[in-house]
């Protein structure tokens, strides 16, 4: 009789395939990510198919003319649609575990099994980090590398999609004249979580939300741990209400606040700007995101690899993707990001 052997081709690929989609899918972004333009997080991979260096990514803008009404002539009075296009350039990032013959003895298990756990959780962790770099960023630059000619540049461009503390301070055109206005008492809470939204609905492109159901528009706004406290004391009361809304959207994750329409997702890793609003009062960036807000190019879905040496003692396995997380710009405005800069002391 003869028995079916499964390669160890197809063993390799199954481990990676589930391993793809086990990093991804445990990831606290990986809710709002998807492969349609509703999605806050846009992702590509159109690159796994063919060549390429990078991944256009095409916004046709919403329809502002009035149209004809009654025997007005359509021919002649169309509207040029507007386009624009951000190219997502990708690059090859790797990481690796080395097991010797005496510890993969005490595990029992495959090497690559024994390695899993932690090669997930650096991938994990190093999409997370890029996403948080890809919202804070300046035109395509970090936010801590980007100099003060840039921000105050990107504000300029930004200035409908920016609020400073309560919303009642900024020029507009000095990044950190304008951060430093943000006193110590302009903390997160209900009333800024709706001007933000409303000036979000308001920016020229407007923010779009992204829509849920039939006829529900949200907005997913990412805060740091002391924002995210300060908001949480302010709602008080209506603290249940806000959570009873949220339980049948798809954004909304157990944890999370909702007001007015927006979820608010705490991620800790957000890092505060530093002491540098009014009276050395402590600044954290929010991010109030819509469709689009941020895009993820893969070229390469994530591969294992393994590697032999010391005459066979020392067994390595490692992992490595080709891809590109960026914030989304279109004519110099973030196309899905409005950011705030509030005031919270260390948690």
């Amino acid at each position: 009789m003869a028995f079916t052997t499964v390669s160890a081709a197809n063993v390799e690929e199954l481990w990676d395939s589930e391993f793809f989609k086990s990093y991804v899918r445990a990831n606290r972004f990986a809710r709002y990510m998807g492969s349609t333009e509703n999605s806050i997080i846009n992702v590509k991979e159109n690159l796994t198919k063919k060549a390429g260096d990078g991944i256009t990514i095409p916004l046709i803008t919403e329809l502002a003319g009035a149209g004809v009404t009654g025997n007005g002539l359509l021919e002649g009075n169309e509207e040029a649609l507007g386009n624009y296009g951000h190219k997502i350039e990708v690059a090859t990032r790797r990481h690796a575990v080395a097991v010797t013959d005496n510890d993969q003895q005490f595990t029992g298990i495959p090497l690559r099994d024994a390695a899993k756990e932690q090669l997930k959780l650096w991938a994990m962790k190093k999409l997370r980090t890029d996403v948080i770099t890809a919202l804070g960023s300046i035109s395509g630059t970090a936010y801590g590398s980007a100099s003060e000619a840039a921000k105050d540049a990107w504000l300029a461009a930004n200035s409908d999609r920016v609020m400073f503390g309560d919303g009642s301070v900024g020029g507009f055109t000095d990044h950190s004249a304008d951060t430093a206005l943000v006193t110590a008492s302009m903390t997160l809470d209900k009333e800024t979580v709706s001007k933000a939204k409303a000036k979000a609905e308001m920016a020229t492109p407007i923010i779009r939300p992204v829509t849920v159901g039939e006829d529900s528009e949200t907005y997913v706004m990412f805060v740091g741990s002391g924002a995210f406290r300060d908001l949480k004391a302010d709602l008080g009361t209506s603290l249940q209400n806000a959570q009873e809304r949220g339980d049948g959207n798809p954004l909304w994750n157990d944890g999370d606040l909702m007001w007015d329409g927006v979820v608010i997702r705490k991620i800790q890793e957000i890092d505060a700007l530093g002491t540098v609003g009014a009276s050395s009062a402590r600044i954290e960036p929010y991010f109030l995101c819509g469709a689009q807000a941020i895009g993820v190019a893969w070229a390469q879905r994530t591969k294992s690899t393994t590697d032999t040496r010391d005459y066979g003692f020392v067994k390595g396995v490692g992992i490595h993707e080709m891809l590109g997380v960026e914030k989304l710009v279109y004519n110099d405005q973030d196309h899905g990001v409005f950011t705030g800069r509030i005031a919270a002391t260390a948690v």
